[in-house]
């Protein structure tokens, strides 16, 4: 008797503490620029009305930063709170059969958030690895070469089961795609099962194995209307007492740029802003599934990207007319420079946050899983989470004190900047990314090592000052070295980076051109 009151006492606590927890649903947009929401940007030629609405009925974050300027690397530093580069992940993306990034023991934010009660689903790209299973026994790895060199993806098992995705890191379910859209194999997941064989070679850009039924077409549409499925099911289903977390990363404004037929010429501008146009449109969506089942006031909704804008948009078009996708910041997707990680983040929560404000306080998605375990009334273990720190202060009160004044981030080739307040160190010459002056093509023999620039002053970077701040450069170079070796930037024991981190990357001489 005494066992089973215990337990009802408990189930009772879990149930009831979980009623009341809101719903959270983080939508991560892919390869989106700070300018393309007109909400953060009045010049801004893409209309975005639906993105607006969560910034007009909630709050603005203007310093809000990824961990990476390419899709992988955030995505794993979102959910984890943990940064990438404490991985063997380097530099780089994964490919659509590389293994897991996310290790078995490593606590995300779905597995403490189920641990709270709720019900936690994945739908869209996921990008983070799977182990997929060979037709002869053993499991595909591309071993990063996501270009489609990987010929194995014939002779893996779309029948057998996916092992070490989403289903198995905390999520109760997932629908969606491997990869980027231009990454092979280009079916859909349900779970740990592919919904269809890859019988047939598609490209969306890289060529490989596809369903026959698949189009990149319909992805954006598709994972759209599982999410509001989901939504509906969990609004009719809440006699159960568990609240929802949906992490819904879109494959788009991304490549391939493909918006249907009837968003084609939307924009008057482009097709990447048409694109942009119809993922405005999918949030719109989940803002009025949200509204129809009468749950928006105790659901966070937060709208935010993996990175800054890819040249694949077409700069030279948008510019022509009048439109500027990093906004007034200098570079854009695979950059150091705040284009590529100074990304757009707009959070509604109507019981908590007050409408129309606005904060300018520094913040990571690397902080995601913090202030979901502050929200939940969860413990995060000393050995998880080691870089995440919670806003939640700051979404009850814009004016709160700042929760943090570092931040770390990484270009595409791993090139390290580190925040001290208005101050911003990039341990490298140049983007460390595709715009110029572009490390493996420009001679940087002529450019300081390091760049250190005051954002207050000069948001577009164009000022380095680390020669006028020597005292500086040395002593934010040794809090970074400190922050990699200690293997946590938040309180706690000493940790184990999974890697030796290499803080100072070499420079890669630029490639002879052909003759």
């Amino acid at each position: 008797m005494k066992f089973y009151l215990i337990f009802l006492s408990f189930f009772l606590t879990v149930v009831l503490s979980a009623a009341e927890n809101p719903n959270i649903i983080i939508i991560l947009a892919d390869d989106q620029g700070f300018g393309d929401v007109s909400a953060l940007n009045a010049e801004s030629k893409i209309p975005t009305p639906h993105i607006d609405r969560i910034a007009d009925e909630g709050m603005i974050f203007s310093d809000a930063h990824t961990s990476s300027s390419v899709c992988t690397p955030t995505r794993y530093s979102l959910l984890t709170g943990r940064y990438h580069w404490r991985t063997h992940l380097q530099k780089g993306v994964l490919g659509g059969f590389s293994p897991p990034l996310i290790a078995e023991d490593r606590l995300t934010i779905a597995g403490l958030l189920r641990e709270k009660g709720y019900y936690t689903a994945c739908v869209g790209k996921w990008h983070l690895g799977f182990d997929w299973q060979m037709k002869g026994g053993g499991i595909a790895n591309d071993k990063g070469d996501f270009s489609g060199g990987f010929k194995g993806g014939w002779e893996v098992d779309y029948k057998a089961p996916i092992q070490n995705g989403p289903v198995d890191v905390g999520f109760d379910t997932f629908f969606g795609i491997s990869a980027s859209l231009d990454m092979p194999p280009y079916v859909y997941i349900q779970d740990r099962v592919a919904t269809e064989e890859a019988t047939v070679e598609k490209a969306f850009h890289r060529p490989g194995p596809a369903g026959a039924n698949f189009e990149a077409v319909d992805v954006l549409p598709d994972i759209t209307a599982k999410t509001v499925e989901i939504i509906d099911e969990r609004a009719e289903g809440s006699k159960d007492g568990k609240p929802f977390f949906i992490y819904f990363p879109l494959n788009a404004p991304h490549t391939p740029i493909v918006p249907p037929e009837e968003w084609i010429g939307k924009s008057g501008v482009n097709i990447y802003a048409d694109f942009t146009m119809q993922v405005d449109h999918c949030v719109g969506q989940v803002l009025a599934a949200l509204d129809k089942n009468g749950i928006a006031e105790n659901t966070l909704i937060v709208f935010t990207t993996d990175n800054g804008c890819s040249p694949q948009a077409n700069f030279e078009e948008l510019e022509a007319a009048g439109h500027k996708a990093s906004y007034i910041y200098r570079g854009h997707k695979a950059d150091i420079y705040e284009g590529g990680h100074r990304v757009p983040f707009v959070a509604r929560w109507p019981e908590k946050i007050t409408a129309g404000t606005k904060s300018d306080a520094l913040i990571s998605q690397v902080d995601f899983l913090a202030t979901a375990a502050e929200i939940a009334g969860a413990a995060v273990p000393e050995s998880q989470g080691e870089d995440s720190v919670s806003f939640l202060s700051l979404l009850e009160d814009a004016a709160a004190e700042p929760t943090r004044n570092s931040i770390i981030t990484q270009s595409i080739n791993g090139s390290f900047a580190v925040r001290d307040g208005k101050w911003k160190l990039a341990l490298c010459p140049g983007s460390g990314g595709w715009s110029e002056p572009r490390p493996g093509r420009t001679d940087m023999s002529a450019f300081s090592p390091v760049q250190l620039f005051d954002l207050a002053t000069d948001p577009g970077e164009q000022n380095n000052l680390a020669e006028e701040e020597p005292e500086r450069v040395k002593k934010m170079t040794a809090a970074l070295q400190s922050m990699i070796d200690q293997g946590r930037t938040t309180p706690g024991p000493a940790l184990s980076n999974d890697v030796a981190v290499e803080m100072i990357k070499p420079v890669p001489a630029p490639r002879k051109k052909k003759a």
